[in-house]
Order: C-alpha cells, then sequence, then structure tokens
C-alpha cells in the first residue's frame, strides 16, 4: 500500500505532541481536541450581518444598464444583491439570493431551466408584461408572485411600452453548497406561451392576495399575515405579512433565514438593535437566528421569503417569540 506523508511509525513514536502535530499535518490530519474555534457552539454564529438595499437606486441602475447591455448579451439583466459583509460574493443570505431584473419594452429573455428554485415579486410593470413557465404565460403585474420551481421551462418577455421590473429569489446558494446544480438553455431558445386555461398554482395575482390579507388573522408576531403555496416550493416558502398603521410587530427569531420585500406602505424593521428604514420595492436580509420587530406608522405588506421548509426538514427550525 503506497502512502505519502508521515509513516505509521513515525506518527506511533511522536516523542511530542509539537511533533506529532506535525506528522500529522503531513496527512492532512488535526487533533480536533486542540481546535482553538470550536465545531459545536452553543448558538448559531451570525457569519451573515443584517442588510439592505434600496428599489430607488437599483432602478436607475437598471435603466443604465438598459442603455448598456440588451439580452442578446446576457442571459439576464439583473443586479446580484450580494451581503459582502458576510464576505460573501454572491448570497443575500446564506441558502438564498436575491436580485433585480428589468426587462425593456419588445424585449424577450431567453427561456432556460435550472437546478435552483426561483420566483419573482413583480414590482413595476404595465400590461403584457409576462413570464413563460412550461409553456404557460403568466401576466406580470406590481404585487403578483410568480413561481419557476426546480427544472422548470422558463422565460420573461414584454409586449408593453414600459419597462418591466421585479425582484428575483432562488435558492442557488444552497444548491452551490450541495452541488447538484444543472443548468440547460431551451433549444427554441424563446418560448412562446399560451394562457392558462384554469388559474396557475405558479401565479399568486396581487388582487388575490389583498383580498386574502383583509380577512387574515393575526400570525405569531402579532400581524396579519398569509402563506402563498404550502409552502410555495420544496426549499422555499413564501407570506404576505400586513402592518395595521402604527403596529409594532413583536421581536421575533427563527433558524431560518428571511429576506423582506415591502410591497406597499413604508416602515422600519429593528435587527439586533440596528434600525433599518425601507419603502416599497426595498430589500432586507434578516439573516438565521437574529431578533428583530416591524413598525409602520402608516401601514405596510411585507414579502417575506424563507428557506424555513429546508429547515423544518431537516428538523433545524427553532423560533422564538422576545
Amino acid at each position: 500500500m503506497s502512502m505519502t506523508g508521515a509513516t505509521p511509525q513515525q506518527l506511533r513514536n511522536a516523542g511530542s505532541l509539537e511533533e506529532l502535530y506535525g506528522h500529522l499535518a503531513t496527512v492532512d490530519m488535526g487533533p480536533g481536541w486542540n481546535k482553538k474555534t470550536p465545531s459545536l457552539y452553543p448558538t448559531p454564529k451570525q457569519k451573515f450581518p443584517p442588510a439592505i438595499w434600496h428599489y430607488a437606486q437599483a432602478k436607475p441602475a437598471l435603466d443604465a444598464a438598459g442603455r448598456l447591455i440588451n439580452t442578446d448579451l446576457a442571459e439576464r439583466r439583473n443586479l446580484i444583491l450580494t451581503n459582502t459583509k458576510a464576505g460573501s460574493d454572491y448570497a443575500t443570505v446564506t441558502t438564498l439570493v436575491s436580485a433585480y431584473q428589468m426587462i425593456m419594452p419588445g424585449e424577450h429573455a431567453r427561456s432556460h431551466r435550472h437546478s435552483p428554485n426561483a420566483l419573482r415579486l413583480v414590482v413595476d410593470a404595465e400590461p403584457g408584461t409576462y413570464t413563460v413557465v412550461d409553456g404557460v404565460r403568466l401576466e406580470m403585474m406590481p404585487g403578483d408572485v410568480l413561481l419557476t420551481p426546480n427544472w422548470c421551462w422558463h422565460g420573461h418577455g414584454n409586449d408593453s411600452k414600459a419597462n418591466g421590473y421585479w425582484i428575483d429569489f432562488l435558492d442557488v446558494p444552497l444548491v452551490h453548497l450541495l452541488e447538484p446544480m444543472f443548468f440547460e438553455p431551451n433549444p427554441d431558445e424563446y418560448a412562446k406561451g399560451v394562457a392558462p386555461a384554469v388559474p396557475s398554482a405558479m401565479h399568486f395575482p396581487w388582487a388575490e392576495t389583498q383580498a386574502k390579507l383583509a380577512a387574515a388573522a393575526s400570525g405569531p408576531t402579532g400581524a396579519a399575515e398569509v402563506q402563498l403555496g404550502d409552502p410555495a416550493m420544496n426549499t422555499i416558502a413564501l407570506h404576505m405579512v400586513k402592518l395595521a398603521p402604527g403596529q409594532d410587530t413583536k421581536p421575533y427569531r427563527t433558524t431560518a433565514n428571511l429576506i423582506f420585500s415591502p410591497v406597499e406602505g413604508e416602515g422600519e424593521t429593528i435587527v439586533e438593535g440596528k434600525s433599518f428604514p425601507w419603502q416599497r420595492g426595498d430589500v432586507f436580509a434578516v439573516p438565521s437566528w437574529q431578533a428583530h420587530y416591524h413598525k409602520s406608522a402608516k401601514g405596510g405588506v411585507l414579502f417575506r421569503v424563507t428557506d424555513e421548509p429546508v429547515m423544518s426538514k431537516l428538523g433545524f427550525l427553532r423560533d422564538e417569540q422576545l
């Protein structure tokens, strides 16, 4: 048997810990009893800090990109919301990434499919902006939520006279971690869709969500909320949370990673004592096990995207009212 590094005899006959450590380093082994940073700790580490991105900055940046890059040069014209203070070069929170995206009048974004689950919240769009999911055309209007689950063909188009803007949410960081990534362009490149014969399970129209919120009971934090889907996808759960004027929600934390986007209104969210003022179209991240609550003087609605299904299936989900 061929081995590299220290021999069994050298390891067995080490006369001191320092000598043993030196031999172990040659065989890619390390002493677990001597680790300065333990691998087990009493509460979750907070590698990802809370963070916020503003639509007021993203929209003009996308408008500039519209002049500088077209859909022939880019698979998608989007802006990735990277949590750089976590040392990340891509993710928004540990398991999820969010992005702003824009499509101009007359444009069509190529159809493709991939391992990650994805969804989008429409911010600004006019009739004629749409997504095609597995051959079905779904219209995109402000406040609508559209799903493109794992391995579904999907592309976008804009037959209106105005730019369409939305926010993407994907579990790409989770897929990167687990490594089952596959991507495939559609051989037809620009998939054409037909109107759904019945209401699509991939589409949550804003008007229907508003009606459900009006009749919704209060959730665990005191705000009225509804779930979109049960859950929406295998790895991602979606909720709409309605804040009454002058309401402060109850402080709360969970092992699930959270990304929020205000659908209407304005307010602020306090995360671990730090204030994050927000308004419609913004995106803010509340990573795992970080205490937070929301407040809004005039009321508002928050869209909440979480990896709760993953944490629940693995037995890692824990939450706490504070």
